[in-house]
């Protein structure tokens, strides 16, 4: 059997696991932590960390592999685009093309020099110059490492001297040794998900943001989304603007915006699956086979056969999260939910111990809606609704 290597296997990496075995690959996962879900439906396991470009290149070229997918993680989709390249596969961008998607100074830069809506931001290497340049910018600003997602390194600054332990605790998490600092957007938060065919957006869809404790880290998204039609048409555009600049290979590429009027300024873009199962929420609500897509453009294969198909009801992707430290002892769902769900895909076991609030997860669930009206309400209630016990 061909082998396919899946930089990664955690529990969101699962749908592109068993899409790539269903198209007949053996499949490989890969990572430091053995006890990650996604190992346990995989074929085959071994024990490399997906940060590590040359790492992933050495299994790789190990194993003989055919073809390779990024998992849900920005690693690894860089590192995906490095060993691609170095061994001549097709479905991903050049390396360089991937940092530029991947590491928000890079992407910034690239953005602001070609009039793709951004926040104004500028990229620092320096603790001393980063301290320096945030004097240009109004206050707030929030302070990100370039490459760190889910609210990590994270911090928002509305005085000059909070800005010092901010810097510093950007620079200590990133693993690039880089920041940006930015302007501060309000607005809605959305997830736009977009499928590319020859630098053309053949498949698109559009989501509403939902976050508990964490501020920077999704904890919910519920679709369709209340964006107009004319913005998700203007998305379409900056995507392709995007593919055509930068050359784009098909498959996805994922962005996150926040919406300031009508005007949707893009936040993040990736060219990897996003994570927690969202890829499943794109399957329940169009019927669509993402991440089966997702694994065929990464293996090379041509996807002209994926055509535009529109959300069918209303659903949302949940992360089952707990407000309060502790041992966890059980999870109860409120009787005013129980007809709206469709798939729990739970992990935790009584006793689980949450050390941080703001990242723990014990599961995902997926609910179905009979109106806009009761997503919206049931969506932004579901912390009450689900509670998380703990001792």
């Amino acid at each position: 059997m061909k082998r396919m290597l899946i930089v990664g296997g955690g529990y969101a990496d699962i749908p592109l696991i068993q899409s790539a075995q269903r198209m007949g690959y053996h499949v490989v996962t890969t990572g430091n932590r053995p006890e990650e879900l996604g190992h346990f439906y995989s074929d085959e396991y071994h024990k490399v960390d997906f940060s590590d470009c040359d790492a992933v290149l050495r299994l790789a070229k190990k194993l003989n592999v055919a073809a390779i997918c990024s998992s849900c993680n920005d690693f690894a989709a860089l590192s995906a685009a490095y060993t691609v390249e170095h061994l001549g596969l097709a479905g991903h961008d050049t390396f360089e093309i991937a940092q530029i998607i991947h590491h928000k100074d890079k992407y910034r830069s690239f953005a602001s020099a070609n009039d793709i809506p951004t926040p104004t931001a500028r990229g620092f290497s320096e603790s001393e110059k980063a301290l320096k340049g945030i004097e240009e910018f109004n206050f707030p600003v929030i302070i990100k490492p370039v490459d760190l997602t889910g609210g990590k390194g994270i911090s928002v600054v509305n005085k000059i001297k909070e800005a010092q332990a901010a810097i510093e605790k950007a620079f200590s998490i990133s693993k690039a040794k880089r920041i940006v600092i930015e302007e501060f957007i309000t607005g809605t938060r959305h997830g736009f998900s977009a499928f590319l065919y020859k630098s053309k957006v053949c498949f698109y869809f559009s989501d509403n943001e939902h976050y508990y404790i964490n501020p920077y880290m999704v904890s919910a998204a519920s679709t369709p989304s209340i964006v107009s039609k004319a913005v998700l048409q203007n998305l379409c555009k900056q995507s392709e603007k995007i593919a055509s600049l930068l050359s784009l290979v098909d498959g996805i590429l994922h962005i996150q915006f926040i919406l300031r009027g009508n005007e949707p300024v893009i936040i993040e873009i990736c060219r990897r699956a996003p994570g927690d199962l969202y890829v499943k929420l794109v399957e329940y609500a169009t019927g669509v086979d993402y991440p089966g897509w997702i694994v065929k453009a990464s293996a090379g294969i041509d996807c002209f056969e994926l055509k535009q198909t529109d959300t069918k009801g209303f659903f949302t992707r949940h992360c089952i999260m707990s407000a309060n430290p502790g041992k966890v002892q059980n999870i109860l769902f409120d009787r005013s939910i129980e007809n709206n769900i469709i798939e729990k895909f739970m992990w935790w076991k009584k006793g689980d111990h949450i050390n941080d609030v703001k990242t723990s997860k014990f599961g995902i669930v997926f609910f179905k809606f009979g109106s806009m009206d009761e997503m919206i309400f049931k969506t932004t209630n579901l912390n009450k609704l689900i509670k998380v016990i703990t001792e």
